[in-house]
């Protein structure tokens, strides 16, 4: 019998439209024999909707949906509670997909929803989500593994009025130049490099759209290297990937918009031990958070040390076309349907 996974998507998130490509590939690779896929939409406004196929996720029309999808919190009714022309309806569901990056999605809260609801869901759970989307958070729970990390220091007043204060402890700790981050944002939005007081006050300013707690880091010269986890309680490690970034750093911009950033799987001019101490630490941090299903961790590799420094996790990394985690996953035997079989077999087995 197949099983009815509902994949959901879009969200009140910067990341809005990379959530929409990634669950395109998704629904795209899940095998129609095994699984019934179930969509739904969640309109930047925060409307949950029911989409009819995944067509209209490529047309950009499924936001033009009149029918309303309800994730119902009560344990006996298990699934999505559909309004459509004044009538309502349960559809039943098995276990649900995730497909959401950034606020609202990779955080904790969704996962909150889904755990009164009763239902399985792909990823990590409330606490590992919440945090590895908070970088500050997460610096906390690495400093305690011992593992090294660029030197930080942090603003977490709602407005710029700590800007002052903040300057002289960036100045006095890291020097320029520093890397400014929201403290809860994904795909490097709102991140922005600053050699100056002048530029620090920019990005603090710009990092703040984001998110109030902004995290300042030091910055590292180096090679940035990312691992693929995949695992709950038993956890495997995925070779490595370099990211080769077509801008200064490996912004948004960067990301998703211009062609000349590469990506490179277990790239041979870095030594066989490096490889290993970074699969090594990647899977210490995830389960430190403790992590489920999947996660990317990502490090540098700083130049002239070849130390290995750790720079952040990402719980719901993306599944676009050019999204690291599937093709460092598929570098290591799972091809996206025996990836997606797994993420299920894992919802279940947590």
């Amino acid at each position: 019998m197949k099983k009815r996974v509902a994949v959901i998507f879009g969200g009140v998130s910067s990341e809005h439209e990379v959530s929409v490509v990634s669950a395109t590939n998704i629904i795209k690779g899940f095998n129609k024999d095994k699984y019934d896929v179930f969509l739904v939409g969640i309109t930047k406004d925060g409307r949950w909707l029911l989409v009819d196929s995944v067509a209209d996720l490529e047309s950009g029309k499924w936001s033009d949906s009149q029918k309303k999808a309800i994730l119902s919190p009560d344990r006996s009714d298990a699934g999505f509670i559909i309004e459509e022309d004044g009538q309502y309806r349960l559809e039943k569901i098995d276990v649900i997909f995730p497909v959401l990056h950034g606020l609202y999605g990779e955080d904790g809260t969704i996962q909150g929803l889904f755990e009164m609801s009763g239902l399985p869901y792909v990823g990590c759970g409330v606490l590992s989500s919440a945090a590895g989307m908070d970088k500050l958070s997460t610096k906390l729970y690495v400093e305690r593994l011992g593992i090294r990390q660029a030197k930080f220091v942090f603003d977490i007043r709602k407005d710029m009025s700590g800007l002052e204060e903040t300057t002289e402890r960036v100045e006095r700790k890291l020097g320029y130049p520093v890397f400014v981050k929201p403290s809860s944002a994904g795909s490097s939005c709102g991140v922005s490099k600053a050699r100056n007081r002048e530029e620090l006050a920019e990005a603090i300013e710009l990092a703040k759209k984001h998110d109030t707690r902004v995290l300042i880091e030091e910055a590292i010269n180096g090679r940035e290297i990312e691992c693929g986890v995949l695992g709950n309680e038993e956890v495997i490690a995925s070779n490595v990937g370099e990211v080769i970034a077509a801008a200064e750093f490996y912004d948004y911009e960067a990301k998703y918009n211009n062609s000349e950033s590469k990506t490179v799987i277990n790239p041979d001019t870095l030594a066989d031990e490096v490889k290993d101490e970074i699969r090594k630490d990647a899977v210490k941090i995830f389960k430190a958070i403790a992590g489920a299903g999947l996660s990317r961790v990502d490090f540098f590799v700083e130049d002239g040390t070849n130390e290995v420094i750790f720079n952040e996790i990402n719980t719901l990394p993306g599944f676009t076309n050019i999204s690291m985690y599937p093709m460092l996953l598929n570098d290591s035997g799972y091809g996206i349907e025996d990836l997606l079989d797994k993420l299920v077999e894992l919802a279940y087995n947590r």
